[in-house]
């Protein structure tokens, strides 16, 4: 017997469990229990005394453990334990690592010597959140800052600008690199393109109207967050760079799939380089990502497109958690990039490059240094993301990306069907043989192969080069051997990627919502 928590009875009625299942079924839940202590819940009630905690103590201890955290997600991981106890046999820590313990340091010191109020760490953070909900000029803070080093006590710390107090946020991990676009989405204003004021390819200038009064701002922004540092930092806490060993220490090879590790396409390609699976610590990544309107009003035009990856080393409870996700490009703009999406994919590729040769870490686990290598195991989105990421048109008669050349599709009106779908089945499958199930037609064809990396290059060479930008079409013939191919993706300049069995993953979130959408419409 339990209390009956219905707006009939409200919770002072003892029922059978199948009587309370009816009662809510008829007459819903009572609005007004939000704590479920009769059934189960636990209520913590604060009790205050006279030997309670002030509360400037707390406020302290409150504010010493935000700041903590925030170096915790910083890095992806919650706990921290004694990395600089150097034993002679161990390494020191390399820059990188050195840094992230200067950050640990901070956090727990003093601003100044009797100060107790606030941190060294935590001072910077919070005058740079008021500067944000406040709105200061970059020029109003420099005059701040001058003023506090006057009126603070001799040994507070004080940056000397709003330049240097920024460069704290880019050593927690909060600081990224503004890139201009061009508004037509045919270049990225860096590297020679640096200091270009129009785009060379469309004449469009860099910069909007004089409605902004005065102020440079660019149609389109590029916002990219380094991949490396933070990939570093998983291995500099004990405990993470433990978890980062997880996919060949703690799986358990037994034939189920519980884990990345454990499918075909990972084993694949450990066989094909030896030299990167044979260090444990080699980073796996999945790249995944959408565009989305962030307003509600859909008549205002504005697209965000978010590129994050997931580390695949970590449990399986783990590398789907938000303090391991990492945000690589952020995409703005008043409209999507489409298929010039590659455009704005170079700064990412270009640092991908450079982590494949690998880049020098500091294991706090092991307390040595070891040469990284990071590599990308596929991609996940939806369909229509698909085509701009792969550079398969998912549209017209050869719109299966699995079936590629050989996708049979038909006719109906104004819309195509495809079919086919049969030949995937085995051969002695009665489906096979029916007629009045299907198109009246036995199935005796065999299921297309997938199309490898070296098929889609030789395909790609009859396509030629493609001029990216908005309002730039490209002539190709019809019947040429470039099918449905609209671009060579930008992935392909990653010295591995050709050799991947499983590019593309298909966002299965989507596609149950919407098949499900779809039949329950029809029905």
């Amino acid at each position: 017997m339990i209390r009956c928590p219905c707006k009939g009875c409200m919770n002072t009625v003892f029922k059978l469990r199948v009587g309370v299942r009816g009662d809510l079924l008829k007459k819903g839940f009572f609005d007004s229990y939000k704590v479920w202590d009769l059934h189960g819940e636990v209520l913590v009630r604060v009790e205050t005394s006279n030997t309670a905690v002030s509360d400037e103590a707390k406020d302290d201890s409150i504010e010493e453990d935000n700041i903590t955290e925030m170096i915790h997600d910083a890095c992806g991981y919650t706990n921290v334990e004694d990395n600089n106890n150097n034993s002679e046999d161990n390494e020191e820590p390399n820059v990188h690592a050195t840094k992230f313990y200067k950050l640990l340091e901070d956090a727990e010191t003093e601003h100044y010597p009797g100060c107790k109020n606030i941190l060294k760490l935590s001072f910077i953070v919070k005058l740079l959140h008021l500067k944000c909900l406040n709105h200061w000029s970059n020029k109003s803070m420099d005059a701040l800052l001058s003023f506090f080093k006057e009126v603070l006590p001799e040994g507070s710390f004080v940056p000397n600008s709003f330049y240097e107090a920024k460069k704290v946020l880019c050593d927690l991990g909060l600081g990224y690199t503004k890139i201009d676009a061009c508004r037509n989405d045919c270049i990225l204003y860096w590297h020679d393109y640096a200091n270009v004021q129009a785009c060379p390819k469309c004449g469009k200038s860099r910069w909007k109207s004089e409605e902004h009064r005065g102020k440079k701002v660019a149609h389109k922004i590029l916002r990219h967050f380094p991949i490396k540092p933070r990939l570093q930092r998983l291995y500099m806490a004990r405990e993470t760079a433990k978890k980062m060993r997880w996919h060949k220490e703690g799986n358990v090879d037994d034939g189920v799939l519980r884990h990345p590790s454990d499918s075909i396409t990972w084993k694949s390609f450990d066989a094909r380089h030896p030299t990167f699976s044979a260090e444990l610590r080699n980073v796996r990544l999945g790249l995944a990502s959408d565009g989305f309107q962030p307003y509600r009003n859909m008549s205002f035009n504005h697209s965000i497109w978010p590129v994050v990856l997931a580390t695949y080393n970590l449990p399986p409870w783990n590398c789907m958690k938000n303090p391991y996700f990492m945000m690589t490009l952020l995409i703005l703009g008043p409209k999507c990039p489409g298929n010039d999406i590659d455009v704005y994919l170079q700064p990412m590729i270009e640092e991908l490059q450079e982590l494949w040769v690998g880049v020098e870490t500091y294991d706090a686990h092991s307390r040595s240094n070891f040469l990284m290598r990071v590599a990308i195991m596929w991609m996940i989105n939806d369909f229509p993301a698909y085509e701009n990421l792969s550079g398969w048109s998912t549209k017209v008669k050869l719109a299966c990306p699995c079936c590629h050349k050989d996708t049979q599709s038909t006719s109906l009106r104004s819309k195509l069907c495809y079919m086919g779908h049969r030949r995937f089945l085995p051969m002695d499958h009665p489906w096979r043989r029916s007629r009045t199930l299907f198109d009246g037609k036995v199935e005796m064809g065999v299921a297309p192969n997938p199309l490898t990396g070296d098929e889609a290059l030789v395909q790609l060479q009859a396509l030629g080069n493609v001029s990216f930008g908005k309002g730039q079409k490209r002539k190709r013939d019809v019947h040429s051997n470039a099918y449905n191919w609209k671009k060579k993706r930008i992935f392909f300049q990653l010295p591995y990627w050709k050799s991947l069995m499983l590019r593309h993953n298909l966002n299965v979130m989507h596609i149950e919502r919407n098949v499900s959408d779809n039949i329950y419409q029809l029905s």
